[in-house]
């Protein structure tokens, strides 16, 4: 019997600093109207002294609460993220000795892709047998990457964690997932630091990654329809990575998805790289909006370029 790999559990946590639109016109040539319009994002949370791993612990513990799940009952910690704590060793070690647990654990960096290759990671542990229950996590403090007088890069990222716990189900779960990678889209997106001990932050060229990403996911989520032989009205909820509003509705429109069966975090949360998904997810179910038996299209793209889907059944 295939063991499907199923969310039963999700958890989130947001550092309580918010930076709003109005705050940033005080330091960059910009307005609320302006970064609105282009972006969707109105506010976003930023860290004071927070780590990567500060942020990833509550959003686990409350994704293991919804789960029923102790610490010692997962078997895996896979956390995403762009921003670890230290060079290594890797910040799931950091989480998985905070939360108490005494499994394997290792860091995935796909940049805003990273919460879906985490998934699609995880999934292969469980539908083969080698686990019962992991936890996925996307953890980011991109504010610490971010150049503040950089207006095109200060207006988008932001700080976040979300985790899920994946665990082996007879009946349903993933239904389908897929990756890529390009490498030749390098210098479009990427923190370009030449040297180990060199922080650097983050480059964008900014008309050139919402060509390749609209692109990119629209012909991702209908190769994604196509082979579960679906089409977007079988689809219930849309949890896309919470880059830019624009780019979300191109890919909805594409696929002919409305934008009601979106989950929309954007205009809160800004672009928290690996962590936006996950963030998304928990708020959609615990608002009540996504219920148990629906069917969850999840797509996130990052520098490198990377990208990838999951399709779910929750």
């Amino acid at each position: 019997m295939k063991n499907f790999a199923r969310i039963i559990g999700t958890g989130s946590y947001l550092p309580p600093k918010i930076v709003t639109n109005f705050d940033l016109e005080k330091t960059l040539d910009t307005t609320d109207e302006w970064i609105t319009s282009r972006t969707g994002i109105k506010e976003r949370r930023i860290v004071n002294n927070e780590s990567t791993c500060d942020l990833a612990v509550p959003a686990c513990l409350n994704a293991l609460s919804m789960a029923e799940l102790k610490p010692q009952d997962i078997d895996f910690i896979i956390l995403s993220t762009t921003t670890p704590d230290k060079i290594f060793p890797a910040t799931a070690t950091m989480l998985q000795n905070r939360l108490g647990a005494s499994c394997p654990a290792f860091d995935i960096q796909a940049v805003c892709a990273g919460f879906v290759f985490a998934l699609n990671t995880a999934q292969q542990y469980i539908e083969n047998g080698s686990a019962t229950n992991i936890l996925v996590v996307g953890s980011e403090t991109m504010s610490k990457i971010v150049d503040w007088n950089d207006r095109s890069t200060a207006i988008l990222f932001a700080d976040g964690a979300g985790a899920v716990v994946l665990s082996a189900d007879n009946n349903t779960g993933i239904k389908y997932s897929k990756l890529y990678s390009d490498g030749n889209y390098l210098s479009s997106l990427q923190v370009n630091n030449n040297r180990i001990n060199e922080l650097g932050t983050i480059e964008m060229e900014g008309n050139e990654v919402f060509k390749i990403a609209v692109n990119k996911l629209s012909d991702l989520a209908e190769e994604t329809l196509k082979e579960c032989n679906m089409t977007s009205e079988n689809i219930d909820w849309m949890i896309p990575h919470q880059a830019n509003i624009r780019i979300i509705s191109a890919v909805a429109k594409r696929i002919k998805l409305p934008m009601e069966k979106v989950i929309l975090t954007v205009e809160k949360h800004g672009n928290t790289s690996a962590a936006s998904i996950p963030l998304a997810l928990d708020i959609g179910i615990r608002d009540g909006r996504i219920n148990k038996g629906d069917t969850l299209l999840f797509e996130g793209i990052g520098g490198g370029f990377s990208w990838g889907s999951v399709l779910a059944e929750f």
